[in-house]
């Protein structure tokens, strides 16, 4: 299946706001990823329409789209009446001209198909054979009721789109035309490939094919005249206002929204609705809401009015087309859901330390609107614990306490007005604290000299391994204290070096104690030397007059004989 609508991971924060704005939870979350369910997606694109970060991106058909206006084919554009709201102020010459200067061979209003579908509507009506009809105009609307809904496919009035009907009178006239379907829609992307059109372009994706050519639609006013009543069918309601409802079994209504889309087709599912015809569209507004309108130009009173002050009250003139080209039935396209036990489902939020029911908070940060709907989706797949936002807080803390709690090292946690905000049980049992909630909020100063942080504080630079003696106690303390600009915390992580220093000291003294006797003991050996060195000089004077004395006798005694 190709991916109309795909997430850049690069920009994905994990803000759940795609889950909690998807109708059908075709959301998928793994891996600490979201990932968009392809087979259960109705393209309805609020996902697209309210990320924050840009994440959500849609199949990009402008390279396809030139491809096609490059070649040698008649290539004509299919352009929604809400061209009317998006283009403030520009009427359709001007956006036809602009699109032929792009290349396209002519360029239509789809309002034209929508004729043809609005006549068949009538009929239907006029018949009056069915008990529940529904507008099939909507294709994200038609999506959820073959997805959703496959008992209540029937109830789909058996008509194609405005689109669709639009592309098929332009290939009666041109055989061998390729249309181009131009709006703010979506779902119509998905639609086009089961071959409704042969390409689709937003209206964004037409601005940068204009920009990129360096093209700018005239913004002249124009005197074309008021016509074409389908042009209402791009407004919430506009369908009822354009038809003849004359049949007075019928109930008419316009229900616009996916939310309010749902609640009607439970209605209908419960039976507690009959003989009515309900327009239905996907976008608050309808496709003046569209995903792309509401991304970038929503403005609702502006828009309707833009498109109301545009639509006659009669019919663009067209050709017929047969009846079996307007006309088509709808399957069941039951996306797969598997329906967890209550067991699997109670077992997920135990390990998400929901074990009693009050302790379901149904918060909604996790995308769903309950702890249950959650839960289930993890068992489904979908979605991991780690969503859970209570739970991850509640395990960051359990974690963060453990670690403190267990850690041999004191930790002391102030505010930027040195108020104790964290102690942990070290620090505690170093400052000779009983309880925790005795120093919690209290000044520093209380218990430690406030200086050092005063200095980190004001300095901008980290204390580290400083120690200091604190009498009171009786120990020495090495801290270590830093300053945390982001949270605008002090933290100190203070270790009781007493008997590093008691040891330091002694064997300190120890040195100066071996460095005195050392020095006795040269001194010592140094008298004796010179002692010794005076004898052995006097012993060898006298060795020397005696040796003399000798060698002068020896010379006597020799010279006389």
């Amino acid at each position: 299946m190709a991916e109309i609508l795909r997430l850049k991971k690069s920009n994905c924060r994990n803000c759940y706001k795609c889950i909690r704005n998807c109708p059908v939870q075709a959301i998928r979350f793994y891996g600490n990823q979201a990932y968009i369910a392809n087979d259960m997606c109705v393209y309805c694109g609020q996902c697209f329409a309210v990320c924050p970060q840009e994440a959500q991106e849609f199949a990009d058909s402008t390279e396809a789209v030139s491809s096609l206006l490059q070649g040698n084919e008649t290539v004509v554009a299919s352009v929604s009446s809400a061209f009317l709201a998006y283009y403030d102020g520009i009427g359709f010459d001007a956006v036809r001209r602009a699109l032929m200067q792009l290349g396209f061979t002519d360029a239509e209003e789809t309002a034209r198909g929508a004729v043809l579908v609005k006549r068949e509507y009538e009929r239907i009506l006029r018949e009056g054979e069915r008990e529940i009809i529904l507008s099939s105009t909507c294709h994200a609307v038609n999506l959820l009721v073959k997805k959703y809904y496959p008992t209540l496919v029937h109830c789909l009035a058996p008509v194609i789109s405005p689109m669709a009907a639009h592309a098929r009178m332009i290939k009666e006239k041109m055989p061998q035309a390729k249309v181009v379907f131009v709006g703010p829609c979506l779902s119509a992307k998905d639609e086009a490939m089961a071959g409704a059109a042969d390409a689709v372009l937003t209206f964004s994706e037409l601005d940068r094919m204009l920009a990129d050519r360096q093209i700018v639609m005239d913004t002249l006013p124009e005197n074309a005249p008021r016509e074409g009543s389908t042009r209402m069918f791009s407004v919430a309601g506009g369908i009822l206002k354009s038809m003849a409802c004359e049949n007075e079994t019928y109930t008419y209504m316009s229900v616009d929204g996916m939310d309010d889309c749902r609640d009607v087709l439970d209605e209908i599912e419960k039976g507690n609705i009959s003989r009515c015809f309900i327009e239905m569209s996907a976008c608050v507004g309808g496709c003046i809401g569209g995903p792309v309108m509401k991304k970038y130009s929503l403005s609702p009173i502006r828009h309707y009015q833009a498109v109301a002050a545009c639509a006659g009250k009669a019919d663009f003139s067209v050709d017929p087309l047969p009846e079996e080209c307007v006309r088509c039935e709808y399957t069941s396209d039951r996306a797969e859901r598997h329906e967890p036990s209550e067991e699997e489902i109670r077992a997920v939020l135990h390990q998400m330390g929901k074990i009693h029911p009050e302790q379901e908070l149904n918060c909604g940060t996790c995308g769903y609107d309950s702890c249950r709907e959650m839960a289930a989706a993890v068992c489904r797949g979908k979605a991991d614990i780690s969503m859970c936002q209570p739970y991850v807080m509640a395990k960051s803390e359990h974690f963060t306490n453990t670690i403190l709690d267990n850690s041999p090292n004191g930790i002391l946690v102030l505010n930027e007005d040195y108020e104790v905000q964290r102690i942990n049980r070290a620090a505690m049992q170093m400052l000779h604290i009983q309880f925790q909630s005795d120093m919690l909020g209290q000044p520093v100063m209380n218990i430690m000299d406030p200086v050092p942080f005063m200095e980190v504080l004001q300095n901008k630079i980290p204390v580290v391994a400083r120690r200091d003696y604190y009498a009171e106690y009786g120990i020495y303390l090495e801290q270590t204290i830093l300053h945390d600009t982001t949270a605008r915390l002090l933290l100190a992580f203070l270790r009781d070096v007493t008997a590093e220093e008691t040891d330091r000291q002694y064997h300190e003294r120890l040195l100066e104690l071996t460095a005195e006797t050392a020095d006795k003991v040269v001194d010592k050996q140094m008298r004796i030397v010179q002692e010794i060195a005076s004898l052995l000089g006097k012993t060898a004077a006298e060795t020397k007059i005696a040796l003399t004395k000798l060698k002068e006798s020896m010379k006597h005694e020799q010279h006389e004989h």
